[in-house]
């Protein structure tokens, strides 16, 4: 076993976006990371899914448009939470959109299936993060499932939103968190 890999596996956080500052990746790190992302189960090869990536100046402008998408709200609360999300977009750095970008009714990979792979496209890109030295949240919230909001973000049609994984230096600690009871979630099958 590799102690150093079983290590980090075990201790693994997530920082909260608010919490992640500079530096974030430069390209050539950002490439061999989403790399890494990419090397995930994906049965007949079809890739479906795709990044993409808001640095400061996208993130401005799409906090803009997600500001206006949000003030059309009918409810003022509602609004008004929207609107703090949306400017929670511009938490850290740098933000990796990874869509879940199926190839509709394919006569045999399972929509399902396609999209576990993007969700397992997410989270290696959470751990190639951690293993370049950064810190990375896993996040969606109500852009990520509000048709005018995916659209502004560049999504097409059929596609969805598997995670924005926020990238940054971690600007404190980590803290440990209360984690499943795995023995309680665990059963062996029997006929």
């Amino acid at each position: 076993m590799d102690e150093a890999l079983a290590h980090y596996l075990k201790t693994r956080r997530t920082i909260p976006a608010s919490q992640l500052g500079e530096p974030a990746p430069g390209s050539a790190t950002l490439r061999e990371m989403l790399t890494i992302a990419a090397r995930v189960p994906d049965h007949g090869k079809l890739a479906p899914w795709r990044f993409i990536l808001f640095d400061k100046g996208a993130r401005k402008k799409a906090v803009a448009g997600l500001t206006t998408i949000a003030a059309k709200h009918p409810d003022e609360k509602e609004r008004a939470i929207r609107d703090a999300k949306a400017k929670g977009f511009l938490d850290a750095p740098l933000v990796v959109a990874v869509v879940s970008a199926p190839i509709a009714d394919h006569p045999k990979i399972p929509l399902w299936e396609q999209q576990l792979s993007s969700a397992c496209v997410a989270l290696n890109l959470v751990h190639a993060a951690n293993a370049y030295g950064f810190a990375a949240n896993w996040l969606t919230g109500w852009y990520a499932y509000d048709e005018e909001a995916k659209a502004w973000l560049g999504l097409k049609p059929g596609e969805k939103i598997a995670g924005f994984i926020h990238i940054g230096t971690a600007m404190v600690p980590s803290v440990e968190r209360d984690r499943p009871d795995v023995e309680a979630l665990t059963g062996a099958w029997a006929a």
